[in-house]
């Protein structure tokens, strides 16, 4: 069974990697054998965390670019394939949220940032990735929401419906992409402590009382989203595709 979750031999893309969850779920694939592209918008901060993964034995490059430009995520796909022959994973971390209250507070031009980064990035990579994983045999994409996707969180309403229109997305993937054994799975995290949702974490209001509704007592480390990450890139969930996992400490119960 220990073999079904070996990456040797495949190649991780990894969006919104040059620090918490995606880094997370970046080494614990370059960990089980894969060979795996870094990516956020700063190269200088990728070759600093590519290095440090690298000095740990692992195959890791760093390729910047701004996800939400089109001509940018093509070049991050072409480098990928020109640098280790191909992708088998794709992991859509990358995402975004300049408003942080009441919905009627967020500006057009907020919302055209959000949707363009939170959905039609993960949309665009997809098909840019197919004729590579589908020449390889298949492959895997994982997409990351939140349980703001499934039920809206306070003061982060646009953020929410682009998390719910991910789960949707990964959902009409699995379905039209299947019969090339390609799958697509998606995961909703909950309160995680990372730089991104720092507003939330380091509100003292808002941690004591989602602290209060988490069954396990403490808020989620980008550890915590390595497991499920490598459950779904390997071989281990051959069978599994268009479900929705959350890791949240039990807070949607």
């Amino acid at each position: 069974m220990k073999e079904k979750f070996d990456l040797t031999g495949k190649v991780a893309l990894v969006t919104g990697a040059s620090k918490g969850i995606g880094l997370a779920m970046a080494e614990i694939f370059a960990e089980s054998g894969a060979k795996v592209v870094i990516s956020s918008r700063k190269q200088d901060v990728l070759d600093k965390e590519a290095d440090i993964l690298r000095q740990k034995g692992y195959e890791v490059s760093g390729i910047a670019c701004q996800v939400g430009q089109t001509e940018a995520m093509q070049q991050l796909v072409d480098k990928t394939i020109e640098l280790y022959g191909g992708i088998d994973i794709l992991v859509n971390n990358a995402a975004t949220n300049p408003v942080f209250g009441n919905i009627l507070k967020t500006e057009n031009d907020a919302f055209d940032k959000i949707m363009n980064v939170n959905v039609k990035a993960p949309f665009e990579l997809a098909k840019m990735v197919f004729a590579s994983m589908k020449s390889r045999g298949g492959g895997s994409i994982i997409n990351i929401s939140s349980i703001g996707g499934l039920s809206p969180e306070t003061h982060l309403g646009i953020y929410n419906v682009s998390k719910s229109a991910l789960i949707m997305l990964t959902k009409v993937l699995a379905k039209e992409l299947g019969s090339a054994n390609i799958r697509a799975n998606v995961v909703c995290p909950g309160l995680i402590q990372t730089k991104f949702s720092e507003a939330l974490w380091s509100n003292e209001q808002i941690l004591e009382q989602s602290l209060q509704d988490l069954p396990l007592k403490r808020i989620g480390q980008a550890d915590d989203l390595a497991g499920i990450a490598l459950y779904l890139a390997s071989e281990a969930s051959a069978y599994t595709t268009g479900a929705v996992f959350t890791v949240d400490g039990g807070y949607l119960i």
